[in-house]
């Protein structure tokens, strides 16, 4: 939507995923609390010029879009059976709008969101579409869907709350493991789309990533939870490095090469920050050590004297708690930066045996980038070739044909 007044434009940009997300729990439906959204702004681009703005721009919005969603369900009266499912909300009276209510909404929307009953993939097509305020376009773009596709899934997800049931609420302590995990596995699959896009011409796309980011600062300030601040740290640490991580023409720039003057120093002392807090609080959990292993990189002044043993060591404790091949990967690559790239190949021949790091395009250039500083030339040569056949995204693809460019048989 649209609002031509500066001010108001402001307003819907920075609170509409607001106002949505309170008149889902005061409508019960998706569908009807979108509408009303856009009607309530609407109403106030019709109204705010003339009458002045409200003391409470926001409980107006809220008000008048509950007013709009109840004459909605008036109108739609004709089908007796959805009228009497929703008479009591016809019959209550104005609720009141309690500040922490309405900031709360957000954090019961994510959870609705990113409920365990969805498939990993409606939670985070839900979560883009309705916390971050994306379109169905850039949704599919994003995800490398077809927008009809998406759509129909964005629906079925909808549908599968309304029928299941599904509380919009803040889970119980005793439920909160289980479920916080979702939302926090959602939060940065959004964030890693935006800082390395899964395919496509552009390497960043900044918009994901800073969503990301809100949605975890608004995380930790309504559930302060060690690992929503591990979270959080880890996307402040890299999102860091954003303007190193490519050239003028979008060119791919490698950690070792990029110009950490570029990086951004209030990002990084906000990440360490949070970090601090996670650690202080309990054992660092998955999202605690990846924010340590990113905390290591941004306080090395040079590539050179980044302290790798310490690395080396954060990623075995991340393999402890996360025993993944793309975990054991990245630990190869600190092995083999801490003792040579002959034994960093070691680790990663012991991965070949996994199908889906086969198919795993960096597992590919990892071991091109050790075979090519071991000087196995030919070996490096034929890597670069898988994983050309693999990348999807074209700063990669590029990045990979230049590697492959610069080798010469010894």
């Amino acid at each position: 939507m649209q609002v031509p007044n500066p001010s108001l434009e402001q307003l819907y940009q920075q609170q509409a995923r607001q106002v949505l997300a309170t008149l889902i729990r005061l409508l019960g439906e998706f569908e009807l609390a979108e509408e009303a959204t856009q009607e309530a702004f609407y109403a106030a681009m019709q109204q705010w010029p003339t009458d002045g703005w409200p003391d409470n721009p926001v409980a107006w919005l809220i008000t008048t879009g509950r007013r709009k969603g109840i004459d909605q369900i008036r109108r739609r009266q004709t089908a007796r059976q959805f009228a009497a499912a929703q008479q009591p909300l016809l019959d209550e009276a104005e609720p009141r709008l309690e500040s922490n209510d309405i900031q709360d909404d957000q954090l019961r929307l994510m959870f609705t969101c990113c409920h365990p009953a969805l498939s990993a993939d409606a939670r985070l097509a839900l979560t883009l579409r309705e916390l971050c305020g994306l379109t169905t376009e850039q949704v599919a773009a994003a995800l490398l869907q077809q927008p009809t596709t998406l759509a129909q899934r964005i629906v079925r997800a909808k549908q599968k709350i309304k029928t299941a049931a599904i509380p919009y609420e803040i889970p119980t302590a005793k439920e909160l493991p289980a479920r916080l995990q979702s939302v926090l596995q959602v939060i940065y699959l959004i964030f890693n789309e935006g800082y390395s896009s899964s395919g496509g011409d552009q390497l960043l796309d900044s918009r994901l990533a800073d969503e990301a980011i809100r949605l975890g600062r608004q995380l930790a300030q309504l559930l302060p939870e060690p690992e929503v601040h591990g979270l959080l740290a880890l996307m402040l640490l890299q999102h860091a490095r954003q303007h190193a991580r490519q050239d003028s023409h979008g060119d791919l720039i490698t950690l070792e090469q990029q110009d950490r003057s570029l990086w951004l120093e209030p990002l990084i002392s906000e990440g360490v920050h949070w970090l601090q807090l996670a650690l202080r609080q309990a054992p660092a959990g998955i999202y605690g050590l990846q924010a340590a292993i990113a905390a290591v990189h941004a306080e090395a002044k040079s590539f050179a004297s980044t302290d790798w043993q310490q690395i080396q060591g954060l990623y075995q404790l991340l393999y402890q708690q996360w025993p993944s091949p793309v975990v054991a990967l990245n630990r190869a690559v600190a092995i083999a930066m801490c003792q040579g790239p002959e034994a960093g190949l070691r680790e990663l021949d012991a991965l070949s045996s996994h199908k889906a790091i086969q198919n795993y395009h960096l597992y590919h250039a990892a071991q091109a980038d050790l075979y090519r500083r071991a000087g196995h030339i030919a070996a490096a040569r034929s890597a670069y070739q898988r994983a050309l056949a693999l990348v999807q995204q074209e700063p990669e693809r590029r990045f990979l044909q230049q590697q492959l460019k610069t080798l010469t048989d010894e």
